[in-house]
């Protein structure tokens, strides 16, 4: 009973020290420390936050995860190969820029590296939590992908296939391809999807930012390659 209360009184004089050593470092940092794993719960919960506050554009709480995760020890290269999938996953041709200003931050942060390349991320951050926001391109290349694996590949016409090798204008490879440069507005009416997919359809711009013009622009040359409606 006494060794029981003898290590009981061990253990307890050790926690108070270790919380008068974290409050001392505490005060001496001037931070509060932490419960952040990189390799736990902590790593992704906080990541899964700033992709759904950006991705719902409040940039203060884009910020504010950035924050924790960079307070909390964050690999920065993690953290921006997540702005670099964000621009094009989330914010897509709504904003091209986006994925410009995110590769910046990613070469900023490999040039940089820590602590200054906090600012390279923050300025992503922000411009990706403002930017307008398109996941056409994301689900358009879903649609296609889950259609190829559905359904095979089907071949191009054969005015679409190589015909830079020995043989190929036998089997009538490249053989009557429009050129569209040489075209009216630089766009031919040729089909360009394989016979059997001719109609199909994946892409679909929104009506937000940049994408509203390329919508306008699809529309255009859909009437004009006869594919309207």
């Amino acid at each position: 009973m006494a060794l029981l209360d003898s290590y009981g009184g061990l253990f307890r004089s050790t926690a108070r020290r270790f919380s008068l050593c974290l409050d001392d470092a505490e005060d001496a940092l001037q931070r509060k420390a932490l419960s952040y794993d990189r390799q736990g719960d902590r790593h992704y919960d906080y990541i899964s936050a700033w992709i759904k506050a950006t991705r719902g554009s409040d940039v203060d709480a884009s910020l504010y995860y950035l924050a924790v995760m960079l307070e909390g020890g964050e690999d920065p290269r993690f953290i921006a190969r997540r702005m670099v999938i964000f621009a094009s996953e989330d914010v897509g041709n709504a904003d091209p820029q986006a994925l410009v200003v995110a590769n910046a931050a990613a070469a900023a942060v490999d040039r940089v590296g820590m602590p200054e390349c906090a600012l390279n991320l923050a300025q992503a951050a922000a411009y990706l939590a403002l930017a307008p926001k398109s996941n056409a391109s994301t689900t358009a290349i879903a649609a296609a992908m889950r259609h190829v694996r559905e359904h095979g590949a089907k071949l191009p016409p054969p005015y679409l296939r190589d015909a830079h090798y020995p043989g190929a204008k036998a089997l009538g490879r490249g053989q009557g391809y429009v050129y569209p440069h040489d075209e009216p507005d630089g766009v031919s009416d040729q089909e360009l999807m394989p016979p059997e997919l001719r109609g199909l359809r994946f892409y679909e711009p929104v009506e937000r930012g940049f994408e509203r013009t390329l919508r306008e622009r699809l529309e255009w040359l859909r009437k004009r390659r006869g594919q309207a409606g």
